[in-house]
């Protein structure tokens, strides 16, 4: 028997995952991989038949159980309820990956306290409770992979995204300060920064001239990332190759914060 472990660091079999906005875009791409990598899964969306088509896609590809529920995880009640239903349905919990996010573009003079605000709901609130409720599952058998996606707008600013890049920013502390609080119950919390990656909340823009341009110039690889280019990092932050990993980031952004 060989003494080092090798690929089988990479593997999740029997392992339950937790994928928030787990329908679409990164959360979708996300879920799959930790799929391929043997884990079931529990997909969220606010949509559940989105959450369900999605569940029921990964499953008929890798020989797993996927299941896709509702809940708006900005809501206490509901986010208990999706750990109270991850019980239910595999009586273990051991990766939550917090992918639930949105965005609102514009400069301070036109956005409303409102519209901070939303974005502060969906990306900060909603993952400080899934991480206090899928906290408390993990510390029982004293073992969980937490992984936040934070971004490279939490590490570097942009204009005209003051609510994004306040919440990114707000995620990355949440990240270090809860990978110290969960280390002696051996839960590991990090995050995943990606850059530009071409998701449906970023469609809309990608077409946009001067959007070109700027991708091209903020990164060194000079084009948008694709969704599989997403998947190792989330494989290897929720497996036990990165068991010596807490409190950090991890970016994924074409080269984006080396400049």
């Amino acid at each position: 028997m060989t003494r080092w472990p090798g690929i089988a660091q990479f593997q999740l079999q029997d392992q339950v995952a937790v994928v928030t906005g787990g329908s679409k875009g990164l959360g979708e791409a996300m879920a799959a991989a930790l799929a391929s990598a043997g884990a079931n899964l529990l997909l969220v969306s606010r949509n559940e038949s989105e959450a369900q088509a999605a569940a029921a896609a990964i499953a008929d590809e890798y020989p797993v159980k996927a299941v896709g529920v509702a809940a708006d995880v900005s809501c206490e009640d509901q986010v208990a309820a999706m750990v109270a239903r991850c019980r239910d349905e595999f009586g273990r919990l051991d990766i939550l990956i917090n992918n639930a996010g949105i965005n609102i573009r514009g400069p301070i003079g036109e956005l409303s306290l409102e519209e901070f605000r939303r974005v502060q709901s969906i990306n900060v609130d909603a993952t400080w409770l899934c991480c206090k409720h899928v906290s408390a599952v993990m510390k029982e058998r004293r073992y969980g992979r937490i992984i936040n996606m934070a971004s490279t707008l939490g590490l570097v600013g942009l204009a005209d995204r003051t609510p994004y890049a306040s919440s990114k920013g707000a995620v990355v502390q949440l990240t270090r300060s809860l990978g110290l609080e969960l280390a002696a119950d051996n839960i590991l919390v990090n995050a995943i920064c990606p850059g530009p990656f071409l998701t449906p909340m970023n469609v809309p823009i990608a077409e946009d001239e001067q959007t070109k341009k700027f991708i091209v110039g903020a990164t060194a690889l000079e084009r948008w990332g694709q969704m599989h280019e997403i998947q190792g990092a989330a494989i290897f932050l929720a497996s036990p190759a990165a068991s010596y990993m807490t409190g950090s980031m991890l970016t994924v952004d074409g080269g984006w914060t080396a400049r």
